[in-house]
């Protein structure tokens, strides 16, 4: 086991001084196809990251095509789990890549989908237990991305369940959790506290304005949330360069949501 090797790796998508990360989840070919953001690939990945992004999440074909070979340089996270919308259980999240094919690819580090609660919640546990076991074994961290969903929950927001995502996560490995947002404050400051990782928030579906996406990161870090993995608000926005500038201000700056505003117009 590599304990430096996972040190320095985290380094690379976490942003040294601040100990805080932006993540830009681009993964959504597989799941939704080739949608709006994400067809030109070298443009995507450096729009985001000449706005101060710390590292975009791919998928392991896509990344010789998203890799530029200019600009400023940013992490890598490689996704090793999918499914379609296509698919009759689109919850049903399955491995498509390995720890070794990451490596391989240069990436700093990997990501596994787990939605707790989903029929096949066993599977996926296996599945995020095996992957651990591997980045513990290679010194690659691990960022899970922790649903709740299932035919028991209510709403994915909730914060009994999130809470609860969230800390099997970390239970069973992971370096980071991402999950979704509570909704306030208070509430996901229950999330944090019951997280002995570093939590990322989940953008969702795209909002309707910048305003609702930025008092969403805000909320997140004074709650104490170790930053955002927000993927269609960034690379779907007119201008994904300048949408991650402003979020930069808040996570990294500790900016007010008027302030970053600023930084959008």
């Amino acid at each position: 086991m590599s304990e430096i090797g996972k040190r320095v790796r985290l380094e690379r998508i976490i942003n040294r001084e601040t100990r805080k990360t932006i993540i830009v989840p681009m993964d959504h070919g597989v799941s939704s196809g080739p949608i709006a953001g994400l067809i030109d690939m070298p443009t995507a990945v450096n729009s985001v990251a000449e706005g101060g992004a710390n590292a975009v999440l791919l998928h392991k074909g896509i990344i010789k095509h998203g890799h530029r070979g200019y600009g400023r340089d940013i992490g890598l996270i490689m996704h090793l789990s999918g499914s379609t919308s296509l698919s009759p259980d689109p919850n049903h999240k399955v491995l498509v890549a390995t720890v070794e094919e990451a490596i391989k690819l240069g990436a700093d580090a990997v990501s596994i989908h787990v939605n707790v609660g989903a029929d096949d919640e066993a599977e996926m546990l296996t599945q995020l237990g095996e992957i651990s076991a591997k980045c513990m074994e290679w010194g690659i961290p691990l960022l899970a991305m922790m649903y709740p969903r299932g035919r028991k929950i209510d709403s994915e927001h909730n914060v009994e369940v999130v809470k609860h995502a969230a800390r099997v996560g970390a239970e069973l490995g992971a370096d980071i959790v991402k999950t979704n947002y509570t909704g306030d404050v208070d509430t996901f400051k229950e999330v944090v506290k019951g997280c002995p990782v570093p939590v990322v928030i989940a953008g969702g579906p795209k909002m309707s304005t910048d305003r609702e996406v930025l008092e969403m990161v805000a909320g997140a870090i004074e709650a104490g949330a170790a930053g955002t993995s927000i993927g269609r608000n960034i690379f779907q926005h007119a201008s994904p360069t300048k949408m991650v500038r402003a979020i930069a201000a808040i996570v990294h700056e500790g900016k007010s949501v008027d302030e970053a505003m600023k930084l959008l117009q």
